[in-house]
Protein backbone atom coordinates (compact mmCIF):
# COMPACT_ATOMS: atom_id res chain seq x y z
CA UNK A 1 0.00 0.00 0.00
CA UNK A 2 1.22 3.49 -0.84
CA UNK A 3 1.46 5.43 2.40
CA UNK A 4 2.61 9.04 2.62
CA UNK A 5 3.88 10.78 5.73
CA UNK A 6 4.17 14.57 5.79
CA UNK A 7 6.94 15.48 8.22
CA UNK A 8 10.35 13.87 8.84
CA UNK A 9 10.59 14.65 12.55
CA UNK A 10 10.89 11.84 15.06
CA UNK A 11 7.10 11.18 15.00
CA UNK A 12 7.10 10.82 11.21
CA UNK A 13 10.22 8.67 11.28
CA UNK A 14 8.83 6.21 13.82
CA UNK A 15 5.53 6.05 11.93
CA UNK A 16 7.54 5.14 8.82
CA UNK A 17 9.57 2.61 10.79
CA UNK A 18 6.58 0.56 11.93
CA UNK A 19 4.64 0.93 8.67
CA UNK A 20 7.66 -0.19 6.65
CA UNK A 21 8.00 -3.27 8.87
CA UNK A 22 4.42 -4.18 7.90
CA UNK A 23 5.14 -3.92 4.18
CA UNK A 24 3.88 -0.43 3.40
CA UNK A 25 5.48 1.51 0.53
CA UNK A 26 6.31 4.66 2.47
CA UNK A 27 7.15 8.13 1.18
CA UNK A 28 8.09 10.95 3.56
CA UNK A 29 7.57 14.56 2.48
CA UNK A 30 9.67 17.21 4.24
CA UNK A 31 9.55 20.96 3.55
CA UNK A 32 13.17 21.50 4.67
CA UNK A 33 16.43 19.83 3.67
CA UNK A 34 16.05 17.41 6.59
CA UNK A 35 19.21 18.49 8.40
CA UNK A 36 17.39 19.65 11.51
CA UNK A 37 14.10 19.08 13.26
CA UNK A 38 12.41 19.88 16.54
CA UNK A 39 13.76 16.53 17.76
CA UNK A 40 17.48 17.13 17.25
CA UNK A 41 18.07 19.52 20.15
CA UNK A 42 15.56 17.83 22.45
CA UNK A 43 16.64 16.95 25.99
CA UNK A 44 16.36 13.28 24.98
CA UNK A 45 14.49 12.23 28.10
CA UNK A 46 12.13 9.25 28.10
CA UNK A 47 9.79 10.30 30.87
CA UNK A 48 6.97 8.18 32.27
CA UNK A 49 7.40 10.63 35.18
CA UNK A 50 5.73 13.32 33.03
CA UNK A 51 2.21 12.03 33.52
CA UNK A 52 0.72 15.42 34.42
CA UNK A 53 -0.32 17.55 31.40
CA UNK A 54 0.72 21.17 30.90
CA UNK A 55 -2.83 22.39 31.56
CA UNK A 56 -3.16 22.06 35.33
CA UNK A 57 -5.00 24.15 37.95
CA UNK A 58 -2.97 27.24 38.79
CA UNK A 59 -0.89 27.23 35.60
CA UNK A 60 -2.69 30.25 34.12
CA UNK A 61 -2.09 32.36 37.24
CA UNK A 62 1.54 31.24 37.34
CA UNK A 63 1.91 31.97 33.63
CA UNK A 64 0.58 35.50 34.07
CA UNK A 65 3.19 36.17 36.77
CA UNK A 66 5.96 34.72 34.60
CA UNK A 67 4.96 36.93 31.66
CA UNK A 68 6.46 39.94 33.44
CA UNK A 69 9.85 38.27 33.88
CA UNK A 70 11.94 38.21 30.68
CA UNK A 71 13.96 35.23 31.96
CA UNK A 72 11.04 33.12 33.19
CA UNK A 73 10.49 29.54 31.97
CA UNK A 74 7.02 30.22 30.50
CA UNK A 75 5.89 33.06 28.29
CA UNK A 76 2.91 33.84 26.05
CA UNK A 77 3.60 36.62 23.57
CA UNK A 78 0.58 38.95 23.70
CA UNK A 79 -0.95 39.34 20.25
CA UNK A 80 -4.37 39.70 18.64
CA UNK A 81 -4.74 36.26 17.14
CA UNK A 82 -8.02 34.32 17.03
CA UNK A 83 -6.28 30.93 17.04
CA UNK A 84 -4.31 31.90 20.17
CA UNK A 85 -7.43 33.21 21.93
CA UNK A 86 -9.36 30.05 21.07
CA UNK A 87 -6.45 27.87 22.23
CA UNK A 88 -6.18 29.86 25.47
CA UNK A 89 -9.87 29.36 26.23
CA UNK A 90 -9.56 25.61 25.65
CA UNK A 91 -6.43 25.52 27.83
CA UNK A 92 -8.38 27.26 30.61
CA UNK A 93 -11.23 24.73 30.29
CA UNK A 94 -8.77 21.82 30.48
CA UNK A 95 -6.91 23.15 33.53
CA UNK A 96 -9.09 21.52 36.15
CA UNK A 97 -8.66 18.58 38.50
CA UNK A 98 -11.16 16.31 36.71
CA UNK A 99 -9.51 16.75 33.30
CA UNK A 100 -6.03 16.28 34.74
CA UNK A 101 -6.98 13.05 36.53
CA UNK A 102 -8.50 11.81 33.28
CA UNK A 103 -5.34 12.60 31.33
CA UNK A 104 -2.77 11.15 33.74
CA UNK A 105 -3.32 7.42 32.99
CA UNK A 106 -3.35 8.18 29.25
CA UNK A 107 0.03 9.92 29.45
CA UNK A 108 1.45 7.19 31.69
CA UNK A 109 0.36 4.42 29.32
CA UNK A 110 1.76 5.94 26.14
CA UNK A 111 5.02 6.79 27.94
CA UNK A 112 5.48 3.24 29.23
CA UNK A 113 4.73 1.80 25.79
CA UNK A 114 7.33 4.12 24.26
CA UNK A 115 9.94 3.11 26.80
CA UNK A 116 9.32 -0.59 26.12
CA UNK A 117 9.68 0.00 22.37
CA UNK A 118 12.91 1.93 22.92
CA UNK A 119 14.23 -1.00 24.95
CA UNK A 120 13.49 -3.30 22.00
CA UNK A 121 15.08 -0.90 19.54
CA UNK A 122 18.25 -0.61 21.62
CA UNK A 123 18.79 -4.38 21.28
CA UNK A 124 19.05 -4.22 17.48
CA UNK A 125 22.68 -4.66 16.33
CA UNK A 126 24.34 -1.50 14.97
CA UNK A 127 21.42 0.67 16.07
CA UNK A 128 23.11 2.52 18.90
CA UNK A 129 21.50 5.78 20.01
CA UNK A 130 23.02 5.93 23.52
CA UNK A 131 19.91 4.69 25.30
CA UNK A 132 20.46 4.57 29.07
CA UNK A 133 18.13 3.81 31.96
CA UNK A 134 19.54 5.91 34.76
CA UNK A 135 16.30 7.47 35.97
CA UNK A 136 15.53 11.17 36.44
CA UNK A 137 16.01 13.51 39.38
CA UNK A 138 13.55 16.32 40.10
CA UNK A 139 15.61 18.86 42.05
CA UNK A 140 13.67 21.25 44.30
CA UNK A 141 15.36 24.39 45.55
CA UNK A 142 12.64 25.38 48.02
CA UNK A 143 10.93 23.31 50.69
CA UNK A 144 7.52 24.41 49.39
CA UNK A 145 8.13 22.99 45.91
CA UNK A 146 9.78 19.90 47.45
CA UNK A 147 6.58 19.18 49.39
CA UNK A 148 4.54 19.66 46.20
CA UNK A 149 6.74 17.19 44.34
CA UNK A 150 6.48 14.66 47.17
CA UNK A 151 2.70 14.81 46.64
CA UNK A 152 3.22 14.31 42.88
CA UNK A 153 5.47 11.33 43.63
CA UNK A 154 2.66 9.83 45.68
CA UNK A 155 0.37 10.15 42.65
CA UNK A 156 3.07 8.50 40.56
CA UNK A 157 3.24 5.58 42.98
CA UNK A 158 -0.54 5.18 42.77
CA UNK A 159 -0.16 4.98 38.99
CA UNK A 160 2.44 2.24 39.36
CA UNK A 161 5.56 4.36 38.82
CA UNK A 162 8.52 3.84 41.16
CA UNK A 163 9.95 6.88 42.97
CA UNK A 164 12.34 7.65 45.79
CA UNK A 165 12.29 10.75 47.97
CA UNK A 166 15.90 11.89 48.46
CA UNK A 167 17.35 14.07 51.18
CA UNK A 168 20.45 16.13 50.54
CA UNK A 169 22.87 13.41 51.70
CA UNK A 170 21.30 10.77 49.45
CA UNK A 171 21.38 13.23 46.57
CA UNK A 172 25.08 13.90 47.04
CA UNK A 173 25.76 10.17 46.84
CA UNK A 174 24.18 10.12 43.37
CA UNK A 175 25.99 13.26 42.19
CA UNK A 176 29.20 13.33 44.29
CA UNK A 177 31.18 15.60 41.95
CA UNK A 178 28.65 18.45 41.82
CA UNK A 179 26.78 18.16 45.16
CA UNK A 180 23.48 19.90 44.46
CA UNK A 181 22.38 22.60 46.91
CA UNK A 182 18.63 22.02 47.15
CA UNK A 183 15.90 21.26 49.66
CA UNK A 184 15.55 17.73 48.30
CA UNK A 185 14.76 15.68 45.23
CA UNK A 186 12.45 13.04 43.80
CA UNK A 187 14.12 10.23 41.90
CA UNK A 188 12.02 8.56 39.19
CA UNK A 189 13.64 5.18 38.77
CA UNK A 190 11.86 4.21 35.56
CA UNK A 191 12.90 7.15 33.37
CA UNK A 192 15.58 6.90 30.69
CA UNK A 193 17.41 9.07 28.20
CA UNK A 194 19.11 8.95 24.80
CA UNK A 195 21.04 11.11 22.34
CA UNK A 196 18.40 12.52 19.92
CA UNK A 197 20.91 13.43 17.21
CA UNK A 198 22.08 9.82 16.99
CA UNK A 199 18.52 8.50 17.11
CA UNK A 200 17.30 10.62 14.19
CA UNK A 201 20.35 9.80 12.06
CA UNK A 202 20.07 6.06 12.75
CA UNK A 203 16.37 6.05 11.92
CA UNK A 204 16.88 7.88 8.62
CA UNK A 205 19.75 5.60 7.58
CA UNK A 206 17.74 2.50 8.45
CA UNK A 207 14.62 3.70 6.60
CA UNK A 208 16.59 4.62 3.48
CA UNK A 209 18.15 1.15 3.44
CA UNK A 210 14.68 -0.36 3.74
CA UNK A 211 13.45 1.55 0.69
CA UNK A 212 11.56 4.41 2.34
CA UNK A 213 11.59 7.41 -0.04
CA UNK A 214 12.38 10.91 1.27
CA UNK A 215 11.23 14.00 -0.64
CA UNK A 216 13.15 16.90 0.89
CA UNK A 217 12.63 20.61 0.09
CA UNK A 218 9.07 19.71 -0.85
CA UNK A 219 6.10 21.88 0.03
CA UNK A 220 2.56 20.56 0.25
CA UNK A 221 0.27 23.05 -1.50
CA UNK A 222 -3.04 21.19 -1.46
CA UNK A 223 -4.94 17.92 -1.69
CA UNK A 224 -7.16 16.23 -4.23
CA UNK A 225 -10.20 14.81 -2.47
CA UNK A 226 -12.90 12.46 -3.68
CA UNK A 227 -15.82 12.04 -1.26
CA UNK A 228 -14.23 10.97 2.04
CA UNK A 229 -10.83 9.99 0.63
CA UNK A 230 -7.65 11.97 -0.03
CA UNK A 231 -6.58 10.70 -3.43
CA UNK A 232 -3.39 12.70 -3.99
CA UNK A 233 -1.18 15.39 -2.52
CA UNK A 234 -0.22 18.49 -4.48
CA UNK A 235 3.46 19.21 -3.99
CA UNK A 236 6.02 21.77 -5.08
CA UNK A 237 9.63 20.60 -5.09
CA UNK A 238 12.49 23.11 -5.08
CA UNK A 239 15.03 22.43 -7.83
CA UNK A 240 17.38 25.37 -7.25
CA UNK A 241 18.90 26.97 -4.18
CA UNK A 242 18.97 30.60 -5.33
CA UNK A 243 15.25 31.20 -5.86
CA UNK A 244 13.44 28.05 -4.76
CA UNK A 245 9.99 29.63 -5.11
CA UNK A 246 10.58 30.27 -8.80
CA UNK A 247 12.58 27.14 -9.56
CA UNK A 248 10.04 24.61 -8.38
CA UNK A 249 8.48 21.57 -9.95
CA UNK A 250 4.78 21.12 -9.20
CA UNK A 251 3.19 17.69 -9.29
CA UNK A 252 0.74 15.37 -7.54
CA UNK A 253 1.59 12.35 -5.43
CA UNK A 254 -1.01 9.59 -5.36
CA UNK A 255 -1.51 7.98 -1.95
CA UNK A 256 -3.71 5.39 -0.29
CA UNK A 257 -2.98 6.47 3.28
CA UNK A 258 -1.84 9.85 4.56
CA UNK A 259 -0.27 10.76 7.91
CA UNK A 260 0.19 14.39 8.97
CA UNK A 261 3.09 14.52 11.42
CA UNK A 262 4.34 18.07 10.94
CA UNK A 263 4.43 19.18 14.56
CA UNK A 264 3.66 22.85 15.06
CA UNK A 265 2.92 23.26 11.35
CA UNK A 266 0.12 20.65 11.42
CA UNK A 267 -2.75 23.20 11.73
CA UNK A 268 -1.64 24.82 8.47
CA UNK A 269 -2.15 21.54 6.60
CA UNK A 270 -5.34 20.57 8.38
CA UNK A 271 -6.87 23.94 7.47
CA UNK A 272 -6.32 23.06 3.80
CA UNK A 273 -8.56 20.06 4.53
CA UNK A 274 -11.11 22.17 6.45
CA UNK A 275 -10.18 20.50 9.75
CA UNK A 276 -9.74 22.24 13.08
CA UNK A 277 -6.64 21.25 15.06
CA UNK A 278 -6.12 23.65 18.01
CA UNK A 279 -2.39 24.02 18.57
CA UNK A 280 0.22 26.58 19.50
CA UNK A 281 3.96 26.44 18.94
CA UNK A 282 5.90 26.46 22.21
CA UNK A 283 9.49 27.44 21.57
CA UNK A 284 12.21 25.81 23.62
CA UNK A 285 15.97 26.38 23.65
CA UNK A 286 18.95 24.15 24.33
CA UNK A 287 22.70 24.39 24.58
CA UNK A 288 25.09 21.42 24.29
CA UNK A 289 28.56 21.57 25.90
CA UNK A 290 31.34 19.15 26.72
CA UNK A 291 31.21 17.75 30.24
CA UNK A 292 33.55 19.36 32.75
CA UNK A 293 36.25 16.88 33.75
CA UNK A 294 36.07 17.60 37.48
CA UNK A 295 32.36 18.45 37.64
CA UNK A 296 30.72 15.62 35.74
CA UNK A 297 26.97 15.14 35.98
CA UNK A 298 25.80 11.53 35.81
CA UNK A 299 22.01 11.49 35.99
CA UNK A 300 19.48 13.55 33.99
CA UNK A 301 17.75 16.13 36.13
CA UNK A 302 15.10 18.81 36.06
CA UNK A 303 15.61 22.01 38.03
CA UNK A 304 12.00 22.25 39.08
CA UNK A 305 11.44 25.92 39.92
CA UNK A 306 13.37 27.01 36.82
CA UNK A 307 11.90 24.30 34.55
CA UNK A 308 15.38 23.56 33.18
CA UNK A 309 16.33 20.09 31.94
CA UNK A 310 19.91 18.78 32.12
CA UNK A 311 20.89 15.62 30.25
CA UNK A 312 24.34 13.95 30.19
CA UNK A 313 24.72 12.46 26.70
CA UNK A 314 27.17 10.30 24.79
CA UNK A 315 30.54 11.60 23.54
CA UNK A 316 31.00 13.26 26.96
CA UNK A 317 28.38 15.90 26.13
CA UNK A 318 25.83 17.57 28.35
CA UNK A 319 22.69 19.39 27.22
CA UNK A 320 20.85 22.19 29.03
CA UNK A 321 17.37 23.06 27.83
CA UNK A 322 14.18 24.79 28.83
CA UNK A 323 11.50 27.47 28.42
CA UNK A 324 8.06 27.32 26.86
CA UNK A 325 7.58 30.41 24.74
CA UNK A 326 4.15 30.58 23.07
CA UNK A 327 4.89 33.08 20.32
CA UNK A 328 3.75 31.64 17.00
CA UNK A 329 5.81 30.19 14.17
CA UNK A 330 9.01 32.22 14.05
CA UNK A 331 12.77 31.72 14.08
CA UNK A 332 13.66 34.46 16.56
CA UNK A 333 15.98 33.61 19.44
CA UNK A 334 15.19 35.40 22.68
CA UNK A 335 18.51 35.60 24.51
CA UNK A 336 16.78 36.65 27.74
CA UNK A 337 15.08 33.26 27.84
CA UNK A 338 18.42 31.57 27.20
CA UNK A 339 19.97 33.66 29.98
CA UNK A 340 17.29 32.34 32.33
CA UNK A 341 18.44 28.78 31.60
CA UNK A 342 22.12 29.62 32.12
CA UNK A 343 21.52 31.51 35.37
CA UNK A 344 19.40 28.72 36.85
CA UNK A 345 22.12 26.06 36.83
CA UNK A 346 24.41 27.49 39.58
CA UNK A 347 21.35 28.09 41.76
CA UNK A 348 21.10 24.29 42.07
CA UNK A 349 24.78 23.41 41.45
CA UNK A 350 26.77 26.27 43.10
CA UNK A 351 30.11 25.10 41.72
CA UNK A 352 28.82 24.50 38.19
CA UNK A 353 28.71 27.61 36.02
CA UNK A 354 28.11 28.00 32.29
CA UNK A 355 29.28 30.85 30.13
CA UNK A 356 26.59 32.76 28.26
CA UNK A 357 26.71 31.35 24.70
CA UNK A 358 26.67 33.22 21.41
CA UNK A 359 23.38 33.25 19.55
CA UNK A 360 24.71 30.88 16.86
CA UNK A 361 25.41 28.26 19.55
CA UNK A 362 21.75 28.12 20.58
CA UNK A 363 19.37 25.52 19.23
CA UNK A 364 15.64 26.10 19.30
CA UNK A 365 12.63 23.99 18.47
CA UNK A 366 8.91 24.66 18.19
CA UNK A 367 6.95 22.18 20.29
CA UNK A 368 3.38 21.48 19.11
CA UNK A 369 1.13 22.13 22.13
CA UNK A 370 -2.48 21.01 22.26
CA UNK A 371 -4.73 22.84 24.77
CA UNK A 372 -5.21 19.82 27.06
CA UNK A 373 -1.63 18.54 26.94
CA UNK A 374 -2.54 15.28 25.16
CA UNK A 375 -1.28 14.42 21.68
CA UNK A 376 -3.48 14.11 18.61
CA UNK A 377 -3.30 10.52 17.37
CA UNK A 378 -5.96 8.90 15.22
CA UNK A 379 -8.15 8.94 12.14
CA UNK A 380 -10.40 11.81 11.24
CA UNK A 381 -14.12 11.35 10.62
CA UNK A 382 -14.08 13.49 7.52
CA UNK A 383 -11.34 11.60 5.65
CA UNK A 384 -11.19 7.85 6.08
CA UNK A 385 -7.58 7.51 4.93
CA UNK A 386 -6.11 10.38 7.00
CA UNK A 387 -4.32 9.91 10.33
CA UNK A 388 -3.06 12.77 12.50
CA UNK A 389 0.03 12.29 14.69
CA UNK A 390 0.96 15.58 16.33
CA UNK A 391 0.60 17.75 19.44
CA UNK A 392 3.21 16.03 21.63
CA UNK A 393 4.51 19.31 23.11
CA UNK A 394 7.94 18.80 24.75
CA UNK A 395 7.61 14.99 24.77
CA UNK A 396 7.94 14.24 21.05
CA UNK A 397 11.06 12.12 21.46
CA UNK A 398 9.68 10.45 24.58
CA UNK A 399 6.39 9.42 22.95
CA UNK A 400 7.56 8.85 19.37
CA UNK A 401 7.87 5.03 19.22
CA UNK A 402 4.45 4.49 20.81
CA UNK A 403 2.90 7.04 18.46
CA UNK A 404 4.48 5.40 15.44
CA UNK A 405 3.27 1.97 16.54
CA UNK A 406 -0.27 3.27 17.14
CA UNK A 407 -0.28 4.95 13.70
CA UNK A 408 0.66 1.64 12.08
CA UNK A 409 -2.04 -0.24 13.97
CA UNK A 410 -4.66 2.37 13.06
CA UNK A 411 -3.80 2.27 9.35
CA UNK A 412 -3.73 -1.53 9.30
CA UNK A 413 -7.08 -1.65 11.13
CA UNK A 414 -5.54 -3.61 14.01
CA UNK A 415 -6.56 -3.46 17.65
CA UNK A 416 -4.45 -0.67 19.11
CA UNK A 417 -2.16 -1.49 22.02
CA UNK A 418 -3.65 1.42 23.97
CA UNK A 419 -7.09 3.00 24.22
CA UNK A 420 -6.73 6.07 21.97
CA UNK A 421 -10.08 7.69 22.74
CA UNK A 422 -8.53 10.67 24.58
CA UNK A 423 -6.10 11.30 21.70
CA UNK A 424 -8.83 11.80 19.06
CA UNK A 425 -7.77 14.56 16.62
CA UNK A 426 -11.33 15.88 16.33
CA UNK A 427 -12.06 16.10 20.05
CA UNK A 428 -12.52 19.88 19.76
CA UNK A 429 -14.97 19.83 16.85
Amino acid sequence: MKTTIIGSGVIGLFSAYYLNKQGHEVTIIERSNGDDSCSMGNAGMIVPSHFIPLAVPGMIEKGIRWMFNSESPFYVKPRLNLDLLSWGLKFYQAANKKQVERAMPALRDISLLSKALYQDLAKIPNFDFSFEEKGLMILCKTSHVYEEEIAVAKQANELGLKTKTLNINELHQLEPEVKPDVAGAIFYEGDAHLYPNQLVKKLKTHLEKQGVKFLYNTEVTGFEVEKDQIKSIKIKQSVGESTPQRNAACSSLITQHLIIATGSWSPILTKLLDLNLPMQAGKGYSLTNEQKIDKKLNIPSILMEARVAITPMSDNLIRFGGTMEIGGLNDEINMNRVRGIIKAVPNYFPDYRIDMPQKEQIWYGLRPCSPDGLPYIGRTNKYKNLVIASGHAMMGVSLAPATGKLVQQIIDNQQTTLDIELYKPERYD
